[in-house]
């Protein structure tokens, strides 16, 4: 299969090979659950639940139990220290991918094959080619904001770097690139480089070399984008110097780094020129993507869920240039491509690729008898209603949780289109209480309304749920983009408190069982710190999503949170 992407990349094959996997679906489904189960039927795993050989979705379902990373990861650090045996894949895993580690404060051990690898590239192109048919690209580059953390070797032996650095490295990723006709405008020495702020300089200097050339302006995340234009608003001065002397910045000290922008720089006055005059002439940074890359066609990185906070200042530097959420997956594997690329973020549904993995849906409501639903398959889901992803795939999970919840908004041919609502784990509760991370993120909208006429916004922003106090309360931390009046601030927290909507929530905050909201705004660049930190740990900025939900097990984040703190508001709305 990976012997294809030599191939000639062709965007209308691709869509045949996808509508007849979707007509297919719950075909495609049980032949995928068996080929899965042929494969590693022998491994130390599989064979203790007595599967005996049999590969039926029934009897693979009632003998295999539901399970999440904690089950597995005894099994997962077997394979880390090296155990050659057949622990959870037939053949060996010899790759180890991190998880972002934003969730629980630590990345988890997830094993990473060849056969990961083929679906994310089947993903790529899937996407692409349905993206291609509505907003054409040739021949031109892809300013990627792309960083790999460094890879390093387990106590066995393996490789191990976050699934994005796993996946940059590949090289059936560039020639991926390379056939789709976007390749990045960067060296690799910069998408590889030890210091991601030097990284992030040089992509913008690369960006700006070929700035005629980019069709596509693209990261993991739309919060890399955004953090990287709110750089560029910074140090756009010194860019346009590097461009017009042609000599780099001697804040970017890295000799790799440094020696392979060189070769790209020449002295081009009459480019700086236009560049300065341009960024001069911009009214807030409004419309700044496409006024330095006029062939830019469209914007590109995952922007549902945890990311939808920052669509607002997306748009701001996009102008009218069009938003396009990237494809649904995780650390773990893939899930769905994206094949209506002209719906808006916010709206956006992702077809599960019926042959990348074996898929099941728990539905989120509660049985009478107290009990969890049984999951469903693939093509037993109903539309509107929302389930929680359990994923079987060809990388040794088996029956394992995502942890996300989605929505069926609809079907392609026979498979279903899935929206994006939450983790089903990021729950801030206290008591009766549950508020999910939309609940939040609608409540944290709902106030930064009243901070337009300060023409303030917020840039960031998470919570906590304080127990530690009685009666225990919730605590939401802003960062913003300039100061706001007391009176403002404790109009938000009031906003706050009352835009939380759980009927547990307000019938606890009547009774005073839970107790006033508090909110807490940090000094400028403590997000940035969280960002820094979570690095530190050994994660790449590509991965990175900020909590919205601090436990309190995270003490370093809310340690680097509460002594960056500078007001504090408790609310009196109720």
């Amino acid at each position: 299969m990976l012997e294809k992407i030599e191939m000639k990349f062709d965007p209308e094959e691709v869509i045949e090979e996808f509508e007849a996997l979707t007509k297919e679906a719950g075909k495609v489904q049980e032949e995928t659950l068996k080929k899965i189960l042929e494969e590693n039927g022998s491994t130390v795993y599989l064979q203790q639940w007595g599967l005996n050989g049999r590969t039926d979705p029934e009897i693979f379902k009632s003998c295999v139990p539901l399970v999440t990373h904690k089950d597995l990861e005894p099994y997962i650090q077997r394979i880390a220290d090296g155990d050659l045996s057949p622990v959870l894949t037939g053949k060996p895993i010899t790759t180890i991918s991190l998880s972002s580690g934003t969730t629980q404060g630590r990345p988890k051990f997830v094993p990473f094959n060849d056969e990961l690898m083929e679906s994310t590239m089947q993903i790529y192109k899937t996407s692409f080619a349905f993206r291609n048919r509505e907003f054409p690209i040739e021949n031109g580059k892809a300013l990627q904001f792309i960083y790999s953390s460094k890879q390093f070797k387990t106590k066995g032996g393996l490789a191990a770097g976050t699934a994005t650095t796993n996946v940059y490295r590949n090289a059936h990723f560039k020639k991926t690139m390379r056939a789709m006709q976007t390749p990045c405008c960067s060296p690799d020495e910069v998408i590889f480089g030890p210091d991601f702020h030097q990284s992030l300089y040089c992509h913008l200097l690369c960006g700006l070399i070929f700035r005629d050339e980019v069709q596509v302006v693209s990261s993991t995340f739309a919060h890399s984008i955004v953090h990287a234009f709110r750089t560029f608003e910074q140090v756009w001065e010194e860019l346009v110097a590097d461009i017009r002397e042609g000599v780099i910045s001697s804040r970017v000290t890295v000799p790799s780094m440094r020696s392979a922008i060189m070769k790209l720089l020449k002295p081009d006055p009459e480019q700086a020129d236009s560049i300065y005059n341009k960024c001069s002439g911009l009214s807030n940074w409004y419309g700044l993507i496409p006024v330095l890359f006029p062939s830019a066609r469209y914007i590109y990185g995952i922007m549902t869920g945890s990311m939808e906070p920052y669509l607002k200042k997306l748009r701001h530097y996009a102008g009218e240039l069009p938003l396009l959420s990237a494809d649904y997956g995780s650390s773990e594997g893939w899930i769905g491509a994206n094949v209506n690329p002209k719906l808006p973020p916010e709206l956006v549904t992702y077809a599960v690729l019926p042959n990348i993995g074996y898929f099941e849906f728990i539905p989120l409501r509660v049985n009478l008898d107290g009990l969890e639903p049984t999951p469903v398959g693939l093509a037993e889901v109903k539309l509107g209603e929302e389930y929680e992803i359990v994923v079987t795939n060809f990388a040794g999970l088996y029956r394992y949780r995502l942890g996300d919840v989605v929505k069926i908004k609809g079907f392609h041919n026979a498979t279903p289109e899935l929206q994006f609502i939450c983790r089903s784990n990021l729950i801030l509760s206290i008591n009766i209480d549950k508020s999910t991370e939309k609940d939040l993120q609608l409540a944290v909208e709902a106030a930064a309304r009243l901070l337009v006429d300060e023409k303030l916004e917020v840039v960031d922003f998470t919570s906590h749920a304080n127990v530690a106090t009685d009666p225990g309360h919730y605590v939401v931390f802003w960062e913003l983009s300039g100061e706001a009046s007391d009176e403002t601030l404790q109009e938000c927290c009031n906003c706050l408190d009352k835009s939380f909507v759980d009927a547990g929530y307000v019938g606890s905050r009547k009774v005073n069982v839970i107790g006033a909201l508090e909110l807490r705004v940090v000094k400028k660049g403590t997000f940035h710190k969280i960002l820094d930190h979570f690095v530190g740990l050994g994660g790449a900025v590509s991965q990175f999503k900020t909590p919205r939900c601090v436990g309190q097990n995270n003490s370093r984040l809310l340690q680097i949170l509460c002594y960056d703190v500078v007001k504090s508001y408790f609310s009196t709305a109720y």
